[in-house]
């Protein structure tokens, strides 16, 4: 492989890893395609929270985004390829996000031929950016183990993990004995109840990672947006006024929603250790994963539109005419479906 190839190839795996990391951009790599050309491309979620084809994207020409429906118009249907594709394609479009853990669970369901499950993983950048976010789900865990945390300086969720599946400590050694007494399980099996511990709570920190750049982008637009209240034209404009009203109401509804299933989250994590056993972890975990693909809608549907605000106004700026044009076209359309999913399910107790 010539050297070029091997830095294509490398910059190919690099963007499908980001793209991976993201709520919101599928890359079709990894998706059983037979037309060669689409796998280079990505699926995407526009601001209308549509899925689209983006098949190219660059800092001086944007990004080039189509419907599946239009892609005869840029490659050819060899052998039926393309066909087979669409179909697979219409399916995929169907999915509120492309978050890793909501992908886990819907690809399964779409029969699209789908087997590569390893692949569907956070970057080890991205995981090395969550490590302070698992340490507060790894501390009771290491602190069973060790009697005290001893975390600091690790830089990645996995050292954390593994400090437990492999402690260099007569004493710890008997501490997870003990652990695997309470779980009603061998002491080999131990490592992989804390691959699954560690999953679990990779997945939460994820998404807590994901709300926490949302919950200070809020804040922030709706500030913006209620300065639009002053203007004169809006004053006089009740039905304009009562849409900026109800999309502030909306965006905080949907926030505190979230905030309060993570709470509740936290909450019952606690209780798992206050009364560990098998049957309370697997609870947990079975709370956690159903939740996975309406928090990952949720949070994917106001990412979307809070990192094209923070695009469209890096500066918070804009003109009232430019502001209004941007709420009415991007951030109203389907505001009202996100909300409706958290509606369904953010009440978790």
């Amino acid at each position: 492989m010539s050297v070029k190839l091997q830095e294509a190839k490398a910059k190919k795996s690099a963007v499908d890893e980001e793209a991976l990391d993201s709520l919101h951009t599928l890359p079709l790599s990894i998706i059983p395609l037979q037309t060669p050309g689409l796998k280079k491309a990505f699926m995407i979620k526009n601001a209308r929270l549509e899925s689209a084809i983006e098949l190219f994207r660059d800092s001086g020409s944007g990004s080039g985004q189509v419907e599946a429906k239009e892609l005869h118009g840029y490659f050819q249907d060899v052998g039926g390829a393309l066909t087979h594709d669409l179909i697979i394609l219409e399916k995929l479009s169907s999915l509120e996000s492309f978050d890793i853990y909501s992908l886990r669970l819907e690809l399964r369901n779409l029969d699209i031929g789908f087997e590569d499950f390893s692949a569907l993983q956070l970057s080890e950048a991205k995981r090395a950016e969550l490590t302070e976010y698992m340490r507060a789900f790894t501390r009771p865990l290491i602190q069973r183990v060790y009697g005290g945390d001893q975390s600091e300086g690790v830089s990645d969720v996995g050292e954390i993990i593994k400090m437990v599946a492999s402690p260099d400590r007569n004493e710890a050694v008997a501490k997870l004995k003990r652990l695997a007494e309470e779980l009603n399980t061998e002491l080999t099996e131990v490592p992989k109840f804390l691959e699954r511990y560690g999953d679990i709570f990779l997945s939460l920190s994820y998404f807590r990672n994901c709300l926490d750049k949302i919950m200070r982008q809020i804040p922030t637009f709706i500030s913006w947006m209620e300065e639009l209240h002053s203007n004169y034209q809006i004053q006089n404009d009740r039905n304009q006024l009562k849409v900026l009203i109800e999309i502030e109401s909306d965006l905080n509804e949907i926030s505190t929603s979230l905030v309060g299933r993570f709470e509740y989250f936290n909450h019952r994590s606690h209780d798992f250790w206050d009364n560990i056993s098998a049957d309370s972890f697997q609870s947990f975990q079975e709370l956690v994963t159903a939740h996975h693909v309406s928090i990952g809608a949720v949070l994917c549907g106001l990412a979307v539109k809070m990192n094209l605000y923070e695009a469209r106004f890096p500066n918070h700026g804009g003109g009232p005419v430019k502001r209004l044009e941007f709420i009415n076209s991007e951030i109203k359309p389907g505001l009202k479906r996100i909300k409706d999913i958290e509606q369904r399910v953010g009440a978790v107790k």
